[in-house]
């Protein structure tokens, strides 16, 4: 599997609600509901998001997935959405709060396997990467119309999927007091065992697919840009659309694994607060 395989993912849909990392539906609706949270009460919202991405890291094929979207919130807990940690759904806790600064951690993962066997040719019997446990810390700023979002992610499950660092830049544009526009780039550093573990072929690998062993390492793995919408449709109703591009970088875009080395995710979603 070469380069001369991969294809390149040219429409990008000016839709979404867009936020750190590789972006979420679940994430921008858990992050609209925690910066009304702020009171010692509890606060709910559910819904549903529907979105495209990637097979798995590297992948050509795509998979659209619907996913339950349920955020609840006391004061500085919340429990459901993790908005800006790094993975879908968990537990977290804001240890900073206010109209500037958010900081916090979370523990959670994902609610699906990130690699099967099963998703192309060449992972044939190399087994699957399964789901783990991940740590978070992460941390936001807001200045009027500019947010700059980051978190430090990392494998607490004991499955060799490493650590990655996340920094995105967001740009807000409010058309009108229901319609609010969002965009900006985006940047993640990815450590040797995470790399390795999604890109890297170990000489058992190796030997079952007939290709030569690849070492993956340390450094940049993707840089992407975003751009998402969302409308308010009345106090308790609203609904979104997001898409990230991501480029793959350095050992991941090299890694005979890789398919595309041009990585979408969109999607739609609706929520419900009450």
């Amino acid at each position: 599997m070469t380069h001369s395989r991969r294809k390149s993912t040219t429409h990008i849909i000016l839709l979404g609600a867009t936020l750190a990392a590789a972006l979420t539906a679940q994430d921008a609706l858990a992050q609209a509901r925690l910066e009304q949270a702020a009171d010692d009460s509890w606060r709910f919202s559910a819904g549903l998001g529907v979105f495209s991405r990637p097979r798995y890291p590297g992948s050509s094929d795509t998979q659209v997935v619907a996913v339950p979207l349920v955020t609840a919130n006391y004061g500085r807990y919340f429990i459901g959405g993790t908005p800006g940690a790094g993975f879908p759904f968990g537990v977290g806790f804001n240890i900073i709060q206010d109209d500037t600064w958010r900081f916090g951690v979370a523990l959670g993962g994902e609610l699906t396997k990130p690699r099967k066997a099963s998703d192309a040719p060449i992972l044939f019997g190399w087994g699957d990467i399964p789901e783990t446990a991940l740590g978070s810390v992460f941390a936001t700023y807001t200045h009027e119309w500019l947010t700059v979002r980051g978190f430090l992610v990392s494998d607490i499950g004991g499955n060799d999927q490493g650590t990655r660092i996340a920094v995105d830049v967001e740009g807000k544009y409010v058309v009108n007091e229901r319609l609010v526009l969002t965009a900006g780039p985006g940047v993640t550093w990815a450590n040797g065992r995470y790399t390795q573990t999604f890109y890297g072929i170990n000489a058992q690998q190796s030997l079952i697919a007939g290709v030569p062993p690849y070492q993956a390492g340390s450094g940049v793995n993707t840089v992407r840009f975003s751009v998402g919408a969302q409308y308010q449709l009345n106090a308790q109703w609203g609904i979104g659309a997001n898409v990230a591009v991501a480029w793959l970088q350095g050992d991941a875009e090299r890694s005979p694994i890789t398919e595309d080395k041009t990585q979408t995710t969109y999607g739609v979603f609706a929520s419900y607060r009450f």
